[in-house]
């Protein structure tokens, strides 16, 4: 998958919307999104024109895929996944997305960014029902449990993020025990309780047609 290496604040700004693409950063008067709340560029300050239904489909589509950190062909993956599953497409999507292994070690609180947990998913510093998973996009199930291994108890990274991140409650769908290190997914969420500010039946309209 292409890796943006860009400044990450500038995904923000385009969007018009905080992503928290920065961890704690996202939390400071130091967030570029607001010192600078107007798209990057030259042409940035200027008033945007009236955006087309097609435009308005693509911001949503490309701030959904920007806030969890996956590829152009990695996110119609999952959109088509969804459409094959009974319910409502645009909630199926976002039950994938928020079920990634990156994304539970990111809404733990054992990350500070879904980036860093994405990393430290890769470096091997967590258990899925006691057997080490490196793959971030693997797709947990409703009663699986998350661990940090006994070796990586110790990062700065962890160990920071619980005490900044981890003062906050937890998702209503998550059961977190910051002392032990452990969290399970207790149910898969609801579209109401992922709080995610996405239109996700523009998505929709935009990959039907």
């Amino acid at each position: 998958m292409a890796r943006y290496r860009d400044s990450v604040c500038k995904l923000c700004r385009r969007e018009g919307v905080k992503l928290f693409l920065k961890g704690e950063r996202c939390f400071t008067d130091k967030c570029a999104y607001e010192r600078r709340g107007y798209a990057p560029g030259e042409h940035g300050r200027r008033r945007r024109m009236k955006e087309s239904d097609y435009g308005h489909q693509l911001r949503e589509k490309q701030k959904a895929r920007r806030m969890y950190g996956v590829g152009e062909r990695q996110f119609r993956g999952f959109f088509f996944k969804a459409e094959r599953q009974k319910g409502v497409t645009g909630e199926a999507l976002f039950q994938l997305l928020e079920r990634r292994l990156d994304n539970i070690v990111y809404r733990m609180a054992f990350a500070p960014s879904r980036a860093s947990a994405r990393q430290l998913v890769r470096h091997r510093h967590f258990a899925v029902n006691d057997r080490i998973v490196d793959i971030p996009s693997y797709i947990l199930r409703a009663g699986d449990t998350v661990k940090v291994l006994n070796k990586s108890r110790e990062l700065s990274v962890i160990l920071n993020a619980l005490e900044t991140r981890g003062r906050g409650a937890a998702p209503s769908w998550l059961d977190v025990d910051p002392k032990g290190m452990t969290g399970r997914l207790v149910h898969i969420p609801e579209r109401e309780e992922m709080q995610i500010p996405v239109q996700d039946s523009l998505i929709v309209e935009l990959y039907s047609k």
